[in-house]
């Protein structure tokens, strides 16, 4: 190893040790002047670079400016040397261990053996002159490295910013961000899109800019939507920014203005506001009467199903979904635009599932439920497919359906803790949960499931807390904790009148029913009540599901009081009004309730 290599690697371990006991900055952003690197060092490159010549020394800086590697064709663009000289500086850098090289020119490139060596070599450039490179370099890159401006979007958004060209940096950086979240790169999205708000602040308040911004804040909402939650304040920031910028751009009606009213709706929708979330999803519809593109109308009445089936209008959600199902199969051989949030023919098909089983067809429920997860796993998008794994899971939960919730509900906590989907992650550990629950796991079901509220919480979800609480008070219940199991599922029930998402209000007083029944002194009547609550809620709601449910409890009650007659007239109009789904547990439950009854 070169001597000068051997000193670059001790003051490497140096820094490592410094950063690992004290907190220093990583090697690779510590300044040269900085106390955990070595002034000698500093001194040793710049003596071993005056040996090596001027021409080596100026081509190791442009070097540095560009990369920690960098192509000889690009260098040779942005330079002024002859190809002879450029060759024979390039020779001696490798010759004297501070870059490798890869090929031969002109297809050769370069790699700094250490990331110090690069940080150094840039600090020789003096500021001027280090602007001017970057404007340099990016403006070659732009004019001749098509598909690194295609590609790569991001390194000339670095070059623009670092030359001061923050104007021609702001587009690259939107541009890049774009990318990042097409391939799913979230993070790094919100890094990207970060830095190019950050830019436009410093730039005229024109229209340009203005419309420039909107782009930036849309994608951003989209990308921390992923990564932060639906409901994060972040979130709700970035798409109030954007919407007071759709008036100013003249952009209402557009794409973009569809774009921000869907980030709106999830804020509202995810952060227990459903009858917000509903406005939002009107308001979307209305402007969508007027646009040719099918998915825009499909998204509009998605939103409005999905929030119809949290308030409780089953029959009006569904009316909606279907509406959803019509018109994104219309253009179904249109791309995927994620401008308009997850893939709408995976989220339509997944919603539709979940107003199936409630109308009253488990069967059907089940196909297109499968329908959605196919598609989904055919995007590959990680987010829809997550997105596709939440409602089929609820699906699953919804017919009992024991190890089918449990293996989507690892899917999901895998998929979103490998792509930092908190949101997503919070909800599969509650469906988890309320598997463990169903195999006997009590107590390390409880912890899962609340493990699930303070990971989705955190977020600012809020969506479905009278529902899943319904599952915590299940849970509860196997364990025996039957007082605590009551007041969750009454503190749930007063979020549910206080936010308007009472689509599980029927499996709540069921519920309560249920957990009355195994008190120490239970009181008949109050028990009774419930399940009559559940039942009228579950017929006004329109949800066959719940109804079922409900009036097998109501049955199972009066055939205990000796009551045969009257719990064959609850129980038997609603199974009888029932065509598929005979082999689900419920359906199974009825069945058997009835010839017991009947015997």
């Amino acid at each position: 190893m070169p001597l000068f290599l051997e000193e670059v690697t001790k003051a490497v371990v140096e820094t490592a040790i410094l950063g690992a006991d004290g907190g220093k900055a990583a090697v690779s952003s510590v300044p040269p002047t900085s106390p955990t690197v070595p002034a000698t060092l500093h001194a040793s490159l710049m003596a071993r670079l005056d040996r090596l010549g001027s021409t080596a020394k100026e081509v190791l800086q442009f070097g540095a400016a560009i990369g920690r590697d960098f192509s000889y064709e690009l260098l040779a663009a942005v330079g002024q040397w002859t190809d002879a000289e450029l060759r024979n500086a390039l020779g001696r850098l490798v010759a004297a261990g501070l870059v490798f090289q890869r090929e031969m020119p002109p297809r050769a490139s370069f790699l700094f053996k250490h990331a110090l060596v690069q940080d150094i070599a840039y600090s020789m450039l003096l500021l001027g002159l280090r602007r001017s490179l970057h404007g340099q370099i990016a403006l070659v890159l732009e004019g001749r490295f098509p598909e690194v401006m295609q590609g790569q979007p991001e390194t000339l958004a670095h070059h623009f910013t670092e030359a001061g060209l923050f104007e021609k940096a702001v587009g690259y950086w939107c541009r890049a961000g774009r990318q990042s979240l097409a391939k799913s790169g979230f993070v790094e999205a919100i890094t990207q899109l970060t830095t190019g708000l950050r830019l436009i602040a410093d730039l005229s308040d024109t229209r340009e800019c203005k419309q420039q911004e909107l782009e930036l804040q849309i994608a951003l909402a989209g990308a921390l939507t992923v990564v932060k939650g639906y409901a994060h304040p972040e979130v709700a920031e970035a798409s109030e920014r954007a919407r007071s910028l759709i008036s100013e751009t003249g952009r209402a009606g557009s794409i973009t203005h569809f774009s921000v009213l869907r980030w709106l709706w999830a804020a509202d929708f995810v952060g227990g506001k459903p009858k917000a979330a509903l406005d939002h999803a009107n308001e979307f519809l209305s402007l969508a009467r007027s646009q040719p593109d099918p998915r825009v109308s499909a998204t509009g009445h998605w939103l409005a199903g999905r929030v119809l089936l949290t308030i409780g209008d089953y029959a009006a959600a569904t009316s909606h979904l279907e509406h959803a199902m019509v018109s994104y199969r219309a253009g179904e051989h249109l791309p995927f635009d994620p401008r308009l949030g997850a893939d709408i023919g995976v989220t339509a098909v997944a919603a539709w599932a979940l107003a199936l089983w409630h109308r009253g067809y488990p069967d059907q429920a089940r196909e297109a439920a499968d329908e959605a997860l196919r598609r989904a796993r055919q995007l590959r998008h990680p987010h829809t497919l997550a997105y596709a794994l939440l409602i089929i899971g609820l699906v699953a939960i919804a017919g009992r359906k024991t190890a089918e919730t449990d293996e989507i509900a690892n899917e999901l906590v895998a998929l979103s803790d490998e792509h930092r989907f908190a949101f997503f992650s919070g909800s599969g550990q509650i469906f988890q949960g309320w598997a463990w629950a169903q195999r006997g796991r009590g107590q390390a079901a409880v912890q899962r499931i609340r493990e699930g509220f303070a990971a989705a919480e955190a977020t600012g979800w809020r969506s479905h807390e009278p529902g899943f609480h319904g599952l915590l008070a299940e849970a509860l219940a196997l364990t025996g904790a039957i007082e605590e199991g009551l007041t969750v599922l009454a503190d749930a029930l007063v979020a549910a009148k206080v936010s308007g998402a009472r689509g599980a209000d029927a499996e709540l007083h069921r519920l309560q029913s249920g957990l009355l029944r195994r008190l120490p002194s239970p009181e008949r009547t109050e028990i009774e009540d419930r399940l009559h609550r559940a039942l009228a809620i579950a017929r006004e709601q329109g949800t066959r599901g719940f109804e079922l449910r409900a009036a097998v409890g109501l049955a199972q009650l009066r055939r205990d009081q000796g009551r045969q007659g009257e719990a064959r007239d609850v129980l038997a109009p609603i199974y009888s009004s029932f065509t598929e789904g005979f082999d689900t547990p419920d359906l199974k439950d009825a069945k058997a309730l009835l010839e017991a009854l009947q015997a």
